[in-house]
C-alpha cells in the first residue's frame, strides 16, 4: 500500500483527443484524466478530426434553449446564458425533433422555450447522475476517437 496516488489537475491545454482540461501528472508528463492522451503526443495528421454533434438545453432566467453543435465550447461561448442544463447526443434532426416535441411552449420564432414541466422533466433525466454535463462530452469524443476506423 502506501503508493502515491496522482492528483488531478488541469492540463496545460485542452487534451487533444477529448477536449477535457483535467489531467494527471506523473513521471512521464501529463495525461489526461478523461481518455489517457499523453499531453503532447500530436494526434496522426492523416486522420480528420473527432466530431461529436451535440443537443445542448441552456436555461437564461425563465426561458430553455434548446440548440445544436458540433463545438459546444465554442457555440456556448457566442451565447449569453445562466447555466448549462444538459447535453444530449445528437445532431440537427434530433434538435428539430425536441423543438417539435416541445413545440407549444415555444417562443414563435425562435429556439427558445418557456420553462415547463415536460421539458423540465425531459433535462432531468438527461442530467440524472450527470454532475457536469462536460464529462458527458468529453466522454463521448473520448469514445468517438477510441471507435473510429485507422
Amino acid at each position: 500500500m502506501g503508493g502515491k496516488r496522482a492528483e488531478i489537475a488541469n492540463l496545460p491545454a485542452a487534451c487533444q483527443a477529448c477536449g477535457t482540461q483535467l489531467g494527471r501528472r506523473d513521471s512521464s508528463g501529463w495525461i489526461c484524466a478523461t481518455c489517457g492522451w499523453r499531453f503532447g503526443d500530436l494526434a496522426d495528421a492523416d486522420l480528420p478530426p473527432v466530431r461529436v454533434d451535440v443537443v445542448y438545453y441552456l436555461r437564461f432566467g425563465d426561458r430553455i434553449k434548446i440548440g445544436t453543435s458540433h463545438n459546444p465550447r465554442g457555440r456556448l461561448a457566442q451565447l449569453r446564458f445562466d447555466e448549462l442544463l444538459a447535453f444530449e447526443r445528437g445532431d440537427r434532426a434530433l434538435e428539430q425533433e425536441r423543438h417539435a416535441q416541445f413545440a407549444d411552449a415555444r417562443y414563435p420564432g425562435s429556439e427558445w422555450f418557456h420553462s415547463h414541466q415536460e421539458l423540465i422533466e425531459h433535462i432531468r433525466m438527461l442530467s440524472q447522475g450527470v454532475e457536469d454535463p462536460w464529462t458527458l462530452y468529453y466522454r463521448w469524443r473520448s469514445e468517438a476517437l477510441a471507435n473510429r476506423a485507422f
